[in-house]
């Protein structure tokens, strides 16, 4: 089962902790900065609903076999690794009564990684408060001492020398061997004055062979080195978290605590609907629009045709669709906003989809018409002209077209012939339309140049059903036009 059909699996929250879950090795880290964000933007939200949907039961096919395995067992090695991490990082706001059932869902899979296996065992020993055991082998306790005792100045407060000496304490009657620990003191200790001592003493040292060109290097030259470095790398993530973040601050939680990861995502389409699925963008409030729509603006480079086009499939067509009274300003501001940035996914994802479901109530309607006039060019007005060749007419698609020819559309010959065959053919079910008969008006007073003789003879049929007040003036306008 791949990734996408996992998620629909969870709630939109969860979606974005296992979406973070699966960013790498900072999976972790990256899932814990949004569960706190989730938590101070609503206090009594809990993990309770993401840990029992991992612990369902889900079908699958194994060794040719339909069998039932627990949800969290589908998901890869990384994506166990980080969350067993990231439960590590909260382990004292688990809600443990739902921890273990997951922990024991695990530990029926047949997990082959050893560091996941410690993991498990070290994660249940931390919530059943028991202190007993390790879950270190013999082999990884003996090679981690023997990297304990390459430190010097074993002394110093919180040495990892010290933790064996508890493990080999408790597992004294064990067949597991603990070295007994010597207390080193550094063979190249500057013995010139007191203070010099003391200094050193503070520090840590490797006992590696150092280099000639690092045995050179002063204490002030090391100093000076790691300032540094350290205002260098406050500097880059201190511009990177303001580049990632924008405008945000102005944003809800839910979706300020996504921004992070969406730059990262834009960069690859094939992630875009699972992001959008994941964010529940259809359902974001009218009044965060404005602002998600200008975070959306600020990324460089721009968006390309597929995911501008799948985020506003998300984030305004269900808007727009829903319509039963006038736009908000929020919607208004963010489509506008978008579709001028993005015409031509506007085109193809909001103005299309509308016109092809027959949803062109008043509202849509009134909308459509203000993004035809002051968001479209030229050439993005024709796309949305032979999109409405192609789809039933209504009174809404009428007063579309009028406003496509007032803004005195380029047709080419071909396009205007098959304009002229979509009147003749809708002409019988609008005879007493006042729209049809002003767009008629229109199409023979500031169109004429564009109308041949075939598409004189059709006009000419067009006006014959007509039976508004109008049916003269057409007329005459059909006749003053000379070929």
């Amino acid at each position: 089962m791949d990734l996408k059909a996992l998620l629909q699996r969870f709630d939109g929250r969860s979606r974005l902790l296992l979406h973070s879950l699966h960013s790498g090795a900072a999976g972790a880290s990256n899932a814990q900065t949004v569960f706190n964000k989730q938590r101070r933007s609503d206090p009594d939200f809990t993990l309770n609903p993401f840990l029992e949907t991992l612990c369902q039961q889900e079908a699958c096919v194994h060794e040719d076999a339909l069998v039932l395995k627990p949800l969290v067992c589908l998901f890869s090695a990384g994506f166990k690794r980080n969350l067993l991490c990231f439960l590590h990082l909260i382990n004292p706001e688990l809600p443990k009564d739902h921890v273990l059932p997951l922990l024991q869902c695990l530990t029926q899979d047949d997990v082959e990684n050893q560091w996941t296996c410690a993991l498990i065992k070290q994660l249940q020993r931390d919530i059943e408060g028991t202190g007993k055991g390790t879950p270190l082998t013999s082999d990884c306790t003996g090679k981690l001492k023997s990297l304990c005792e390459r430190f010097r100045n074993a002394n110093a407060k919180g040495n990892w020398a010290s933790c064996f000496k508890e493990l080999e304490a408790e597992n004294k009657g064990s067949d597991v061997t603990v070295l007994s620990q010597k207390k080193r003191k550094s063979d190249n200790m500057d013995h010139d004055g007191d203070a010099q001592e003391d200094q050193q003493s503070k520090r840590v040292k490797m006992d590696f062979c150092p280099s000639q060109e690092e045995e050179r290097l002063t204490e002030e030259e090391e100093l000076k080195m790691r300032t540094s470095q350290l205002e260098r790398s406050a500097a880059s993530e201190s511009q990177a978290r303001s580049d990632v973040l924008g405008s945000s601050k102005d944003l809800p939680d839910h979706l300020k605590a996504a921004v992070p990861v969406i730059k990262e995502l834009l960069d690859t389409e094939s992630t875009v609907e699972v992001l959008c699925s994941m964010l529940c963008l259809s359902e974001a409030s009218e009044q965060s629009l404005p602002q998600f729509c200008s975070c959306l603006l600020e990324l460089s480079p721009d968006l390309s045709h597929s995911t501008a086009s799948a985020l506003i499939t998300h984030l305004l067509l269900p808007k727009v669709l829903s319509l039963a009274e006038p736009a908000s300003r929020c919607l208004v501001t963010a489509v506008m906003s978008l579709c001028t940035r993005y015409p031509r996914p506007a085109c193809y994802a909001l103005i299309e989809p509308i016109l092809q479901k027959g949803q062109t109530g008043s509202s849509q309607t009134e909308l459509l018409c203000r993004l035809v006039v002051d968001c479209l060019e030229q050439h993005h007005r024709v796309l949305v002209f032979r999109t409405i060749l192609g789809v039933s007419w209504d009174e809404g698609v009428l007063s579309v077209i009028h406003a496509l020819l007032d803004s005195k559309l380029e047709l080419t010959e071909e396009d205007f012939s098959l304009f002229t065959n979509q009147l003749c053919s809708q002409s019988p079910h609008f005879s007493t339309s006042m729209k049809f008969a002003k767009m008629l008006l229109s199409i023979l007073t500031k169109y004429q140049s564009n109308v041949n003789p075939a598409c004189r003879h059709t006009l000419s049929s067009c006006l014959s059903f007509n039976q508004t007040f109008l049916k003269k003036s057409l007329q005459a306008a059909l006749k003053r036009i000379s070929l």
